[in-house]
């Protein structure tokens, strides 16, 4: 791990060179494929400063959803990760058993669903979840 330039600044730094540099002296594909490259590490910016509060609450949601509320959400992010993991494969399998056909966890499973693919595409994307 460094101290400065952080992972986060190094992407800022990058990302802007290629906004404000690259794209304005390129034409055609080229000027095309450095915006997408600009977008890419804008996505993984947002990803990387926002992951673990994203996993925490997918895991709270999952938990809940599955009925474990008392249990505590794993410290390392490694955990974390493996965890919402597994809760996602459990509900997989609840919602293929049929589960969530028709009864008040279907409600509660497409409440849980929506809000972790607004936070994805509030990565993707910041302007696809703005009021």
């Amino acid at each position: 791990m460094q101290d400065r330039p952080t992972a986060q600044e190094l992407l800022e730094s990058v990302r802007h060179f290629l906004e404000e540099t690259v794209v304005a002296a390129l034409d055609g594909p080229a000027r095309f494929h450095a915006r997408v490259a600009a977008n890419v590490l804008a996505i993984v910016g947002r990803e990387l400063r926002d992951e673990e509060s994203s996993l925490v609450a997918e895991w709270t949601r999952l938990a809940t959803l599955l009925g474990r509320p008392g249990d505590a959400a794993p410290e390392r992010l490694a955990a974390l990760r493996a965890a919402v993991a597994a809760l996602t494969a459990e509900l997989c399998a609840r919602i293929r058993r049929g589960d969530a056909d028709a009864s008040p966890f279907r409600e509660a499973v497409r409440a849980a669903v929506t809000a972790s693919v607004a936070e994805k595409l509030a990565v993707a994307n910041p302007r696809f979840t703005a009021p």
